[in-house]
């Protein structure tokens, strides 16, 4: 599907751990693409798809939008994680009403979870050789 630049949309930037997603919702269906594909073609887990339509559930706006978004970084959990929080973000966009039932279901906030960085002197971020007395 190509929609064209007239089409009004609402936008919404979602991140989780290094993943980021860019989400475009327009007005439509319900249909949702990840980078160019059928989101049962990107995510195999019923659970992914689950998370990922999670925000329409809270607002009760299922099959009223279109979602066409880019994703990039990360595993694919961490890529459902992002596309949730732009979809969340958008929905904000296309009505403020939905803010308080997002809110509520913790939709609207950012994991801060990252990975660790790998500090000198140690084999992980953590991880240290083993001591020995002698």
């Amino acid at each position: 599907m190509n929609y064209e630049s007239a089409v009004p949309y609402f936008y919404g930037t979602g991140r989780r751990k290094s993943s980021v997603a860019r989400v475009r919702l327009v007005p439509g269906t319900g249909n949702v693409t990840v980078n160019g594909r059928d989101i049962h073609d990107y995510f195999g887990l019923e659970t992914l798809k689950l998370i990922v339509n999670q925000p329409f559930g809270v607002t009760k706006t299922e099959g009223q939008f279109d979602v066409i978004c880019t994703v990039k970084g990360g595993g694919i959990s961490g890529q459902a994680g992002a596309i949730r929080h732009g979809i969340a973000r958008a929905l904000l966009q296309a009505g403020d009403e939905n803010r308080a039932s997002l809110k509520k279901a913790g939709l609207l906030t950012r994991d801060p979870r990252m990975k660790e960085r790998k500090k000198y002197g140690l084999k992980a971020a953590r991880r240290a050789s083993q001591f020995s007395k002698r």
